[in-house]
């Protein structure tokens, strides 16, 4: 019976690090030859990095992936076909392309065809399409190989089979939103069915920037039959048989890895977005400000997952407004979490800064400026422990506050990461309750309640003025975060949220604090993407904007 065996190599590359990626897929290769492989396969633009956005219109950078690929390819010239994606010049046209390297040369090129636009993508921007390539011919067996994009559309992979391919290598970058890999998986097993050929979907792992590869390769049998599952977020080699019979080729079963829920997927994504970022910025250390309140609780717990709490510092910046229930419960979570944890009160220098302004503020009435001032005051002081030791600084505004601007700009949202920052508020709530039910090995935190039940329970509070709560200023927040879905998740118009029994004059209140804090968002720090509509490269709205939706319809 003929065999042909692929290593499918899902890592982690980084963004720009052409050596170290290289390394990455030399080492892959001399593991898939050690395995008496034919073929080792890595994913999209692995060379690269994914997704590299303007870098790839420096030539120089894409002369140094070409000389990089010349070094892998000299490296790997005996032993088995290596693929791996990277931006290849044709001409004065740059492509996505898909590299296979066999006896120290390039075998063959492939370009992307469907470029996506959508979305976190743009490659219409930087690539231009391809023509539809045939199958490759490695030995017994000839491979054809969708891009990506080009298996979310039925024609490249009909082309493919009907010019002879028998197996279907999809190499991807294909980062996170949550449900994502049930409507892969369709995707996928639509193309199986309309060609009747076994595919291998290969998918990268790591965070860049807001994004996460979550991996979760697969092989995909004639019919639709799943063969192979690899884990989601995690680095992995595996060797996948293909036996050819009568019927054609077919995978042999092999490891069917435990896939877990949305809410454990989202909390991963949280913390590999955290120590991915960090790993490849250079740091390895950082720090907040925990007010006692649910979302700075949750993010001091993200960061003892992600790096260890030992590599995390907790800063209380109390003021006279600050509870002695929420010293106490900052207290507790860096207690339970094993954080260290400092007390640098604000009102010394509040005094001074109100001092300074008494002159030009004589005769006004104390408004939202004084409060701001106290944020401000925190923003500053914890800058200056990020300056002096080297820690970045982690924002703890979830997706409620970024939406309608509930944050103080240079305030409370200064920082350079914010890994709820696609995390509605009701979704804190119950990510709080799930991390005090669930520890995973890769966390790096401590099993068990970590973030005590008064902390979830209490109602929020910035505590900038006496007996404040978020619901002075904002609607309940089961309320604000259905309308919020609608408006920004689904692009909902007001009479549509108003025929579901809200109150327009409430709905229309929140879209006006919508576009009103597009300027903050702009200036915000990045944060991990969740869902198809994360405030970033997901959604892309004027910063200056009088348009308001008052059709009623």
């Amino acid at each position: 019976m003929t065999r042909f065996r692929v290593t499918l190599a899902q890592l982690n590359p980084t963004v720009g690090a052409l050596a170290d990626n290289a390394a990455k897929a030399r080492d892959a290769w001399v593991q898939g030859r050690d395995a008496g492989a034919d073929l080792v396969i890595l994913p999209e633009m692995f060379l690269t990095g994914y997704q590299a956005q303007d870098l790839m219109m420096r030539p120089a950078f894409i002369a140094d992936c070409a000389r990089h690929l010349d070094l892998l390819a000299a490296d790997c010239a005996d032993g088995p076909t290596l693929g791996i994606g990277l931006p290849q010049m044709n001409g004065a046209e740059l492509f996505n392309a898909y590299i296979y390297l066999r006896g120290g040369r390039i075998l063959t090129s492939i370009c992307k065809h469907h470029l996506p636009n959508f979305n976190v993508f743009d490659e219409k921007r930087v690539f231009r399409s391809g023509e539809v390539h045939g199958p490759v011919a490695l030995g017994p067996v000839r491979i054809g190989t969708p891009i990506c994009e080009d298996a979310w559309h039925p024609d490249v992979c009909e082309t493919l089979a009907e010019t002879g391919a028998e197996i279907l290598v999809v190499p991807n970058g294909s980062p996170y939103f949550r449900g994502k890999r049930e409507i892969r998986l369709t995707h996928m097993v639509s193309r199986v069915i309309e060609t009747g050929l076994p595919m291998v979907y290969l998918n990268m792992v790591g965070g860049q920037d807001d994004q996460v590869f979550d991996g979760g390769s697969f092989v995909l049998n004639p019919h639709g039959a799943l063969a192979v599952q690899l884990p989601v977020f995690d680095e992995a080699v595996a060797h996948v048989d293909f036996v050819q019979g009568d019927a054609g080729w077919q995978a042999i079963p092999g490891e069917m890895a435990h896939l877990p829920d949305d809410w454990e997927q989202d909390y991963r994504v949280m913390v590999e977005a955290l120590r991915d970022y960090l790993r490849k910025s250079g740091f390895a250390k950082v720090l907040l400000g925990l007010s006692g309140g649910i979302d700075s609780a949750i993010v001091a717990t993200i960061a003892a997952d992600a790096i260890g709490p030992e590599n995390v510092r907790c800063v209380m910046l109390p003021s006279e407004y600050t509870s002695a229930h929420s010293l106490e419960d900052a207290a507790a979570v860096a207690t339970a979490l094993g954080c260290k944890l400092d007390t640098l009160p604000i009102t010394g220098p509040r005094a001074a800064v109100t001092e300074a302004l008494a002159p030009l503020f004589q005769g006004m009435a104390a408004d939202i400026t004084e409060e701001n001032v106290q944020s401000r005051l925190r923003g500053l002081l914890l800058m200056a422990l990020s300056n002096k030791f080297g820690e970045m600084l982690l924002t703890t505004g979830n997706k409620s506050e970024v939406a309608v601007g509930y944050a103080t700009i240079y305030g409370d949202m200064a920082g350079g990461y914010n890994p709820i920052k696609d995390l509605y508020k009701m979704r804190v709530f119950q990510t709080c309750r799930w991390r005090n039910a669930n520890h995973r090995d890769w966390m790096m935190g401590p099993a068990g309640e970590v973030i005590p039940p008064r902390v979830i329970d209490k109602p929020p509070s910035a505590e900038l003025r006496e007996d404040q709560k978020d619901e002075d200023s904002l609607p309940p927040y089961p309320v604000l975060d259905r309308i919020l879905e609608r408006l920004v998740d689904e692009e909902a118009s007001v009479g549509d949220i108003v025929a579901e029994g809200i109150d327009r004059e409430v709905v229309e209140r929140v879209e006006r604090l919508i576009f009103l804090s597009e300027y903050k968002r702009f200036q915000a720090a990045p944060g991990a993407r969740l869902t198809r509509r994360a405030f970033w490269l997901d959604r892309r709205y004027p910063i200056v904007n009088r348009w308001r939706d008052r059709l009623g319809n």
